[in-house]
């Protein structure tokens, strides 16, 4: 038997999103559930991010994550093998997630038994950013390779996440990356936004990121 299922999900009714989403958020919020938006364009490092970090937290927490791709099940097999519950979410050509979309993949991994939930989001840095999908938090990854100038041509993104990952912080000697004016972008578009130098890959700044997700899911649980 697989230790994961393939969840086909339908569209749904955009007009309502914005009113679904804090209905979601009222009964996450009841149940004790935490719900982390995970997002970033594709080859930034989500998995090995989210791999990591599981890594450090899955002790403290029961965790579940939703796996949401255009098809596949390569994200959910991977997670699946950390120990922790997966689901692989197929959004049948569409390149984000809704809230009732959302909901659909929380039924299905019955969430109120979790007390972290991270839905992966389909990797892009538009589609994803315009839906409000009920989280608990917004956070995204952007990886040094993709460069400093992301924040301003991706606005949007930048602006609605609560954390935001630097990755890939290890390749630093072969790209041209600008921390001051990478940070400079976000915090003139988000001064609220915490955020973290990291690499997934060597663990480096992986702890702090880890010690601002525990108090935002201490915060929201209690």
């Amino acid at each position: 038997m697989s230790d994961y299922k393939v969840i086909e999900i339908k569209k749904s009714v955009f007009e309502n999103n914005d009113r679904e989403a804090d209905k979601l958020r009222e009964q996450l919020k009841k149940d004790k559930t935490f719900l982390l938006n995970l997002m970033s364009s594709p080859g930034s490092g989500k998995t090995t991010t989210l791999k990591a970090t599981i890594a450090r937290l899955k002790d403290e927490y029961k965790i579940g994550v939703m796996e949401a791709d255009i098809d596949s099940d390569v994200d959910a097999k991977t997670i699946a093998a950390t120990g922790v519950q997966s689901i692989q979410l197929h959004t049948g050509g569409m390149c984000h997630l809704d809230a009732g979309m959302t909901k659909q993949g929380l039924d299905n991994i019955d969430a109120d038994a979790f007390d972290f939930v991270v839905l992966e989001n389909v990797g892009n840095l538009v589609c994803p950013a315009e839906f409000d999908t009920g989280a608990s938090k917004n956070a995204m990854i952007l990886s040094v390779p993709e460069g400093d100038d992301k924040p301003l041509k991706y606005p949007l993104m930048f602006s609605i996440c609560d954390a935001v990952l630097i990755n890939k912080i290890d390749t630093k000697s072969v790209f041209e990356f600008d921390d001051d004016a990478v940070v400079a972008r976000i915090k003139k578009l988000n001064p609220n936004a915490a955020i973290f130098f990291i690499s997934a890959r060597t663990g480096e700044g992986v702890d702090a990121w880890c010690d601002w997700l525990r108090n935002q899911i201490d915060t929201w649980n209690a």
